[in-house]
């Protein structure tokens, strides 16, 4: 499929592209993004450059759909649907994403999120999206609960990255939720 672009009152998402490969590489020297996910450490700006062509290339199979997420034109972040899967049959798929550090408490994550589950909800017709991040990353959780995802559990050495074996956490999302955010027993 195409990349699809979406609007939000204060952000617009489009797929990164080269334009975007030097605010992504500088983006992704915050070592908080890849203690909390699979970026690589260090990031050099050809991980950029591999990732703008994964995304062109995501998009184009329907595996995945990602956005670069930006604020009067600056990259604040990345965010997408990663292992889309059943598109026909009511499928699923993993909400995924990072902000760059000036941009964290701003509500930018939720607000892009919320787009990009509406979206996923709405034009592909996902029932149910799943959230997990490592086990101690407080802001995602924090993040995803806002969205009105449900905690599920924590799974013993189940994410995996350069670091080895992660415990993680998982929540989920089905398109029939009301989205009121509930209690988590992590939080």
């Amino acid at each position: 499929m195409p990349p699809v672009t979406l609007t939000t009152a204060r952000l617009v998402l489009h797929a990164p592209t080269e334009a975007d490969v030097d605010a992504i590489t500088a983006a992704c020297q915050d070592p908080e993004i890849p203690r909390w996910t699979t970026v690589p450490n260090p990031y050099f700006r050809q991980d950029a450059e591999d990732f703008v062509a994964l995304v062109a290339d995501w998009w184009a199979d329907g595996s995945q759909t990602v956005w670069g997420i930006f604020a009067d034109g600056v990259l604040v972040g990345v965010i997408g649907l990663h292992h889309v899967a059943g598109h026909a049959a009511g499928g699923s798929a993993e909400l995924g994403y990072w902000m760059v550090a000036d941009a964290r408490g701003q509500g930018y994550l939720t607000e892009a999120a919320r787009a990009v589950l509406d979206w996923g909800f709405a034009e592909l017709g996902l029932a149910r999206i799943r959230w997990q991040a490592v086990v101690g990353n407080v802001p995602s959780a924090r993040a995803a609960r806002a969205l009105g995802f449900r905690f599920e559990g924590t799974q013993r050495q189940a994410l995996t990255s350069q670091r080895g074996r992660d415990d993680g956490w998982v929540a989920g999302l089905l398109a029939t939720d009301d989205r009121t955010p509930v209690e988590w027993p992590v939080l």
